[in-house]
């Protein structure tokens, strides 16, 4: 699925509701939110702070995919495509960062 895709998916299913797309700082305050749940995971599976015994496990790909969903809200509530800035995200790694790091070899 392109980020195109996941961006119509996302749209399609706010516009069922009335209240639309949150205000922008709504979304970041969100994304925030997500993320923090991302780390809380990653931090109890890889480092010092493990889960209590109440907890139960997340699954990382979910919690990323939570991250992803809110990122698309974001993105179509400003009209913002994806692709285009993914694009040229991945255009600027290859040209400015493509000799920073020393490459593994074949």
């Amino acid at each position: 699925m392109s980020l195109k895709d996941a961006q119509k998916e996302v749209h399609e299913w706010v516009n069922q509701f009335k209240i639309g797309y949150w205000q922008p700082l709504e979304i970041m305050t969100r994304l925030a939110e997500e993320a923090g749940e991302l780390a809380r995971e990653l931090n109890h599976r890889f480092g010092p702070k493990k889960k209590k015994s109440s907890e139960e496990k997340q699954e990382i790909g979910d919690e990323m995919a939570d991250i992803i969903f809110t990122l698309c809200c974001l993105a179509n509530s400003q009209d913002i495509d994806l692709d285009e800035h993914f694009k040229r995200v991945m255009d600027k790694c290859y040209g400015r960062d493509g000799d920073r790091y020393e490459r593994k070899e074949n």
